[in-house]
């Protein structure tokens, strides 16, 4: 669309200094004017009736002779436009092309969909692989351990000020299991 843009506008301004040209130019100079304003008017007029089809099969120099086209009609009362005139103008102005273009295609979202549950299922399998080939869990995280690991801080004073050994002590001391 940018594009378009620039191009409509140094489209405007070679128009706008060959009118200036023809104001103040010499019999030589008409003619160099008047030939390339006629190789510019030989671009055909486009239809507008099904310009969503078009658009994207259209040259540069065609789609600037349509932004011409409907910078024309536009001028009109809006009244007096027929529908496929309108829609033409809104197609053009604000259709799925330039910056607008969508960045995801039709189908986009399964293929997103199947691929993040495809790496989520991976994952699982993955995890439950490495679990069952790793090493069993040290024989002190068991419930007992930590019980004896209590009973013998206690029996060696361990912390005596506001620890397991104080007294009035309440808290899990070395349990850590529920």
């Amino acid at each position: 669309m940018l594009a378009l843009r620039l191009a409509r506008s140094s489209a405007i301004r070679s128009a706008a200094a060959q009118r200036r040209c023809l104001a103040t130019a010499t019999a030589g100079h008409v003619d160099v004017a008047a030939s390339s304003t006629v190789t510019a008017s030989r671009i055909a007029p486009i239809p507008l009736s099904n310009i969503e089809a078009q658009w994207e099969k259209l040259s540069a120099d065609e789609k600037v002779s349509v932004h011409e086209q409907l910078e024309l009609l536009q001028q009109k009362d809006w009244k007096e436009l027929s529908v496929d005139e309108k829609k033409a103008a809104y197609y053009v102005a604000f259709g799925p092309h330039g910056p607008r273009t969508p960045t995801s295609q039709p189908g986009d979202n399964l293929k997103i969909f199947l691929s993040t549950a495809a790496l989520v299922g991976i994952s699982t399998v993955l995890f439950y692989v490495i679990q069952a080939r790793a090493t069993p869990p040290p024989k002190t995280i068991n419930k007992e351990w930590q019980e004896a690991s209590n009973q013998r801080a206690i029996e060696q004073k361990l912390n005596p000020i506001t620890g397991i050994a104080s007294e009035g002590y309440s808290g899990k001391g070395f349990v850590q299991d529920k």
